[in-house]
């Protein structure tokens, strides 16, 4: 296991430039009204990667190499796109062009962004804990049934960072231009919106509980049931989920790095690694599934508190 992981992970190591740059680039599509560029740059890259693997897989029979190597070229087919668009001359606001190294605006913006890496960190090392609790309680049958939960899980999440990354650039620009009505305007609608989503995600994860689990472990009745019940507790965050995700992001178009980094950090590491390690002392099993929801909820409180002091400074209310 550990050779197939190096082999994986050594490959990927060299298409990271090009996945920087193809989660970059879709902020940039977003700010140069080209947000349906954006969607087919990800459609292209994500079939790239689904074809090349049963080419590299099947029919070269390349194995795990191969599994990596669809996906590092998906990435530079994701990646290459918006450079070979942005350097050209086009339609947009934007273009690529000769510039010279400016400190302070990149400083600013690995500030402002910080909360953002604070959730990939506190994500990569609060999974490792979620799967050393798995393993105490439910041995690696839990693992397998964690991994389909984050399989499963980022549909629905990625539909609250979807909306959280595609609406944060009229945010700022707004917010920049001074146009408050039109920031009231965004933040109600965007709060409307996500409740909305959130009801029916959640009712959607809970109905289709045992046929998504069956997609993965149908065949073992054990490990089926186990999938089932997890999923069934960790949608209970979907509903909580989608406006912490939107705050910090909120308050990163608007800005403020510190604010959003405090949201991201409490939410995906110091209330996850809290629950992780108290609920399964009173729930067993079920409060590992159950850790999620105790952090959103802690999450969604510090969040209501950070739009409620803010209110007069940014004027969003």
């Amino acid at each position: 296991m550990v050779n197939i992981c190096s082999v994986y992970g050594r490959t990927l190591l060299f298409a990271l430039p090009f996945f920087m740059l193809q989660n970059c680039f879709q902020s940039f599509l977003v700010v140069a009204e080209k947000p349906t560029m954006g969607l087919g740059v990800s459609l292209a890259a994500g079939l790239t990667n689904m074809m090349l693997d049963f080419l590299f897989i099947y029919v070269f029979g390349l194995g795990v190499f191969g599994a990596a190597l669809a996906t590092g070229i998906s990435q530079f087919i994701g990646a290459m796109i918006p450079i070979f668009y942005f350097a050209r001359k086009n339609k947009s606001p934007l273009k690529l062009v000769k510039t010279k190294l400016e400190l302070k605006p990149i400083l600013k913006t690995c500030t402002n962004g910080s909360s953002e890496m604070v959730t990939n960190l506190s994500m990569s090392l609060v999974n490792m804990l979620y799967n050393l609790q798995l393993v105490k309680y439910a041995g690696y049958d839990g693992v397998v049934a964690y991994g389909i939960i984050m399989y499963v899980g980022f549909i629905f999440v990625g539909t609250y960072l979807g909306y959280s990354v595609g609406v944060a650039p009229i945010i700022g620009y707004h917010y920049g231009a001074g146009n408050t009505d039109e920031l009231k305007s965004l933040f109600k609608k965007s709060l409307i919106l996500l409740s909305a989503t959130a009801v029916i995600l959640t009712a959607c994860a809970e109905i289709l509980s045992s046929a998504l689990a069956g997609i993965f472990v149908g065949y073992n009745k054990e490990l089926h049931d186990m999938t089932t019940n997890a999923i069934c507790l960790f949608a209970l965050s979907y509903i909580i989920s989608g406006i912490n995700i939107f705050a910090s992001a909120f308050f990163t178009a608007l800005n403020n790095g510190l604010v959003s980094a405090i949201i991201s950090f409490l939410r995906t590491l110091v209330f996850q690694v809290a629950f992780i390690f108290i609920l399964p002392l009173l729930l067993d099993l079920n409060g590992i599934w159950l850790a999620v929801v105790g952090a959103e909820i802690c999450s969604l409180i510090v969040s209501i508190s950070f739009f409620a002091a803010n209110r007069k400074k940014y004027k969003y209310v």
